[in-house]
């Protein structure tokens, strides 16, 4: 005789000797569900006066929406005045989804679990402007000049003192931030809102000129390393990457891909390949104005054959060993003519220092007049990032200069400040104009030329941070004016 108690009864019900706790409950004519418990557990042979409890399990799921609270964003803005505010963006909850799993047993709940949660609607940053007006003198400047400030794009144009907001998510992550050639357009990337070992970013556009741009997500997602307008088009050309949860966070695809504004889907210009040497980490590219495409990876630089789709060699480069979850890519750009690709090479060093363990790097040029290859200037440093102006009548020809970066600890150019530096386009005429030798250097960066001179300028304004705020640097006499003193900039460009 054993005891059964189950679903709030009890009672006594008498088996064979040997028998199990399965043929207890058949005996009773009591059916276990599939989640039911019993203890003890069914297999166990019982003996007589043993005690048996069945336990009911129950399994729901139970959904409901919850309302996702907006956040507060304060943005610091120079065009008004010291402690005023102003609402940019007003702030909208959002709105999800939850299912739970919830475990009852005899009714009483021991679990409850987020099984799956779907966005209904994202919700919107409050975004205030206070104010932080500065007593820096405005500026005319030419085109539009394009910055990244709190995650925030933001353009100026005409003048530094006309200033206005243009992307207010607060998301933008600074990897891609491009003007359109006219100025008209602006690709950025954004965070993504899955795990970055899902998806790191994604790629939008947004038309600056309009007063309230509504960005366009352009179909593409995990861009690190490059994208860029294509010459004379609508278009947009990208390469990717794929995540990863290890360092340093994705695996480079080394591909390479078209977009166009007017829409459709994506179109493969380059098949993801190995990348060389250090290919992980990822390659880069340049277009030149006459839209000749120039890759750059850790072992070398080259051409791209838009048409067939693959890589021209032109130099191989030593590859940096850094000895860490990075790796060096060249930095490269075209001359204005189209005629002539810089580049930062890698140096050798005196024995017995290998080398892939050099410390010097050189600007050199490649010239596709004569495919004569030679070096500029002489230890400039891994990231001196040259650019060059747009052409000017000088009385013979159209002429231009190049700004580039000179470390200012050769050896230690990997952790050094850089002086912004200007030269001819053949290399004469070097001279630093930014900052002064008795103050501290700058952060790595791509020098931004002005699309144009103003009447009467010595020379084309250069845009750099220092400091994290936006300067202007006039290319023929080194004056210098700050623009912002937020101290919030991280991307500008200027078209």
């Amino acid at each position: 005789m054993v005891t059964i108690t189950t679903d709030g009864a009890t009672q006594e019900v008498s088996i064979a000797a040997g028998s199990t706790v399965t043929q207890a409950f058949q005996s009773a004519g009591i059916v276990p569900g599939n989640l039911d418990r019993s203890e003890p557990p069914l297999y166990t042979v019982l003996k007589n006066g043993d005690t048996i409890n069945l336990i009911r399990v129950q399994e729901l799921f139970e959904t409901e929406q919850l309302v996702i609270p907006f956040e507060r964003q304060i943005l610091r803005n120079e065009t008004l005045p010291e402690g005023e505010t102003r609402l940019v963006q007003a702030g909208v909850n959002g709105l999800e989804e939850v299912t739970y799993r919830r475990i009852l047993e005899d009714k009483y709940e021991i679990s409850k679990s987020r099984v799956k949660t779907v966005i209904i609607n994202d919700s919107l940053p409050e975004i205030v402007m206070v104010g932080a007006q500065s007593s820096f003198t405005p500026l005319n400047t030419p085109g539009t000049i394009a910055y990244l400030a709190g995650g925030n794009a933001w353009i100026m144009e005409g003048s530094t003192a006309n200033r206005r907001i243009v992307v207010s998510t607060g998301d933008l992550d600074g990897r891609i931030f491009k003007l359109s050639p006219n100025g008209e357009y602006l690709i950025f990337t954004r965070k993504s809102k899955k795990p970055a070992a899902e998806e790191i970013n994604t790629l939008w556009v947004a038309r600056v000129r309009n007063l309230e741009p509504k960005p366009i997500w352009l179909q593409a997602y995990n861009v690190i390393h490059f994208a860029e307008w294509i010459p004379g088009t609508n278009s947009v050309a990208y390469s990717t990457v794929e995540p990863r949860s290890t360092a340093p966070g994705w695996q480079a695809n080394n591909d390479l891909y078209r977009v166009s504004l007017t829409g459709g889907s994506p179109r493969k210009m380059l098949e993801p390949n190995s990348g060389g040497v250090y290919g992980w980490w990822g390659m880069s590219f340049s277009y030149s104005g006459d839209g000749k495409l120039a890759y750059s990876r850790p072992d070398g630089i080259g051409l791209v054959d838009q048409d067939g789709g693959y890589l021209k060699p032109l130099l191989n480069i030593t590859p940096l060993n850094t000895h860490s979850d990075w790796a060096w890519i060249p930095p490269i750009t075209w001359g204005t003519d189209g005629k002539t690709l810089y580049y930062v090479t890698h140096a050798p060093a005196p024995a017995p220092i290998t080398g892939e363990e050099s410390p010097f790097f050189d600007l050199s040029a490649v010239s596709f007049n004569n495919t004569s290859t030679v070096t500029m200037i002489d230890s400039t440093g891994m990231f001196s990032y040259p650019t060059a102006s747009p052409a000017k009548w000088d009385g013979k020809g159209q002429n231009y200069h190049v700004a580039y970066l000179q470390s200012i600890f050769i050896e230690q150019s990997e952790t050094s400040r850089y002086r912004l530096m200007v030269m001819d386009r053949d290399g004469s005429n070097n001279r630093a104009i930014f900052p002064p030798l008795d103050e501290n250097g700058i952060e790595p960066q791509t020098p931004v030329w002005a699309p144009n001179p103003l009447e009467g300028q010595s020379g084309g304004f250069i845009a750099i941070i220092h400091q994290r705020n936006l300067w202007l640097v006039d290319s023929g006499n080194g004056k210098a004016y700050q623009v912002t003193g937020d101290g919030l900039i991280n991307a500008i460009d200027w078209k």
